[in-house]
């Protein structure tokens, strides 16, 4: 499922909901998320993988084009951890 309305089409269909229902509940989730996350707490689901949060901290890059310095202010960002029966559900083992 490549966009929002596929997403949603597709959830509803297997819920067996409405379009709108399966769509307030996917932006639930997402919210749920993002709240947890500017809490500073780990969100999970078991069996899928968990959302935390990293601090990035305040760096020097440069300027590709002019090879300049810039400063890149710190940052907080949201990661994903699969867990393994999810690696497991993408990567199964091949039978030799």
């Amino acid at each position: 499922m490549a966009t929002k309305a596929e997403l949603v089409d597709g959830v509803a269909k297997a819920a067996g909901v409405t379009k709108a229902d399966a769509e307030r509940t996917i932006a639930a989730f997402f919210d749920a998320v993002v709240s947890g996350a500017k809490k500073g707490d780990k969100v999970a689901w078991p069996g899928f993988g968990s959302f935390s949060t990293s601090k990035r901290a305040a760096r020097t890059g440069r300027n590709p084009q002019t090879g300049e310095p810039v400063k890149i202010a710190a940052s907080t960002a949201l990661r994903f951890s699969p867990s393994a029966t999810l690696k497991a559900a993408l990567n199964p083992k091949k039978k030799k």
